[in-house]
């Protein structure tokens, strides 16, 4: 207490306090505890690790299980970074504007309950979402837009959620050049799936590509915390949702298309090709034609546009394996002459080709080329139809056509098929594509920045796979069961029984004999 303190202890005080943030927190910030109401901030190891590293790096990033109290701990810097340092600008961005606020008036209510011999600085300006100190310190909430802090150079800049801040990508680019004056930067969330931008920069920073620092703090890092609590906690949730909130598990947190167990089964199962081929050395092949296999090649074509590949993959029939796939950036006409001759080399697999606008185009190619096993679809249904009917209806379209009615129905298909391990593949490619293939307002579809083509590629064949091959594969043993029955008899019917026309012609033939008898019985008469 000031009263208790002298001029000297207390000048010692402010120079210590000011020297370490931790000693500053413990000693003299409170905080508003749900069922204590407002208590002294006693930091535990972990968060005093945390101080630490906010000090000693400009640039934090940290992954958290929730209820950590990380978020008042950066508050409680934020009072310590504004009070003992002049001019600081500090920005708050969250998911939505009221909890960036709210962090905001964390530091607030623990600024104004300090001593008042450590408030070496007052309050001057006081707003709902900013306030400032006499030292020009400043600190404000702001909305995620990506004009966000753009015109200001910033000192330290916060991310709360980092992970589920949409758009995040775009406000970093925005907001990134306003700390190139020796800015901090502290981004603290729980996970949200993988490909966003808190995932990117995480991950990055584990392999030293960016500026970063990384913390890790999952749920055990609390030392009030164990397994018993865990088991409590965790009763009424979803995998996906301790993964998200506690574990601090990027693949299996996120709402992704196909189920983080199933990921990790394809994670584990990424090899090598055999071979990397072609004319751009991006086919790659894990295993040679066979023989006494059937393949289906299954294409997509490239937009044009820059952002997207062409690609394809080459499946086992009979195992539903990948044992080839292409991915890149060819001209539609090398495509389709690439096309005919790896499908020629696979037995004139049938050969799938999405029919987008540009498919069109290496559709007509083909075609050209007399490539002999196209797949052909109706246009009304989209159903499978054979190449040699294709050429008599006028209804039929080479390709497949993807669609708002087709596209959530190949889909699904391929999650049952990766979901039921159906389906082997081994291409590191497709994993980082299904790892990025999420649910977006109830859509299947890539995260923005990232691509589907081999995904779309896959669902196709999956689709086609299990029901035009399943269909077809029917009908030919539906007509093999009736050929079976059919068989010629030699025997022929008896006809000679009373009252059938058989009957009836014998019985005028053994007249005739009897007449013809009768007649050479009598020939003497005829003689004379």
């Amino acid at each position: 207490m000031s009263f208790q303190l002298t001029k000297k202890q207390i000048i010692k005080e402010i120079i210590q306090s000011g020297k370490n943030p931790s000693y500053f927190i413990n000693n003299y910030c409170l905080i508003s505890h749900p069922m204590k109401g407002r208590i002294p901030f006693r930091t535990y190891p972990f968060q005093e690790d945390c101080l630490v590293d906010f000090n000693d790096y400009r640039f934090n990033i940290v992954l958290k299980a929730r209820q950590l109290g990380l978020s008042t701990l950066v508050a409680a810097y934020c009072v310590w970074f504004m009070l003992f340092h002049k001019e600081k600008n500090i920005l708050i961005l969250a998911t939505k504007l009221s909890t960036a606020t709210n962090l905001v008036k964390k530091v607030k209510m623990a600024m104004k309950n300090l001593p008042e011999w450590i408030k070496i600085s007052d309050i001057i300006i006081d707003n709902r979402t900013s306030f400032e100190l006499s030292n020009g310190s400043i600190i404000k909430a702001s909305s995620t837009s990506g004009d966000a802090g753009r015109s200001e150079a910033l000192s330290l800049l916060v991310l709360d959620e980092a992970a589920h801040i949409e758009g995040m990508n775009n406000i970093w680019t925005a907001i990134y050049p306003t700390l190139s004056t020796g800015g901090r930067c502290i981004a603290l969330s729980t996970p949200n799936g993988v490909g966003n931008w808190f995932h990117k920069i995480y991950t990055e920073a584990e392999a030293g590509d960016n500026e970063f620092h990384t913390v890790n703090l999952p749920w055990s890092i609390h030392p009030e915390r164990d397994q018993a609590w865990f088991e409590k906690e965790t009763r009424n949730m979803s995998k996906r949702q301790i993964a998200q909130e506690l574990e601090c598990s990027f693949n299996a947190s996120g709402e992704t298309v196909v189920h983080p167990d199933d990921l990790q089964t394809i994670f584990h199962s990424i090899k090598d090709p055999t071979y990397r081929t072609g004319y751009d050395r991006n086919f790659w092949i894990w295993e040679r034609y066979d023989a006494n296999f059937t393949y289906l090649l299954t294409a997509d074509v490239a937009r044009g546009d820059g952002t997207d590949h062409s690609v394809f993959h080459i499946l086992k029939l009979e195992t539903m394996e990948i044992v080839g796939e292409y991915q890149g950036k060819p001209n539609l006409d090398t495509y389709a002459t690439f096309l005919y001759s790896i499908g020629k080399e696979f037995g004139n697999c049938l050969l799938i080709v999405e029919n987008n606008s540009i498919g069109i185009s290496v559709l007509e190619k083909l075609k050209d080329l007399e490539y002999p096993n196209l797949y052909y679809s109706l246009k009304s249904s989209h159903d499978y139809i054979d190449a040699l009917e294709a050429e008599h209806n006028d209804k039929a379209l080479p390709g497949f056509s993807t669609t708002s009615k087709t596209r959530p129905l190949i889909v699904a298909k391929l999650e049952e098929f990766i979901r039921n391990k159906l389906i082997k593949t081994y291409s590191v490619r497709l994993f980082n594509e299904l790892k990025t293939f999420i649910w977006k307002n109830g859509k299947p579809q890539a995260m923005r920045s990232y691509n589907d083509d081999l995904v779309m590629a896959l669902a196709i064949g999956c689709w086609v796979r299990d029901t035009a091959l399943q269909v077809n594969e029917r009908d030919v043993e539906y007509k093999k069961a009736m050929l079976d029955g059919m068989f010629i008899n030699s025997r022929k019917m008896n006809t000679t029984i009373q009252g059938m026309d058989g009957y009836r012609e014998v019985e005028k033939q053994k007249k005739l004999e009897k007449a013809k008898e009768e007649i050479s019985n009598f020939a003497w008469i005829f003689r004379g």
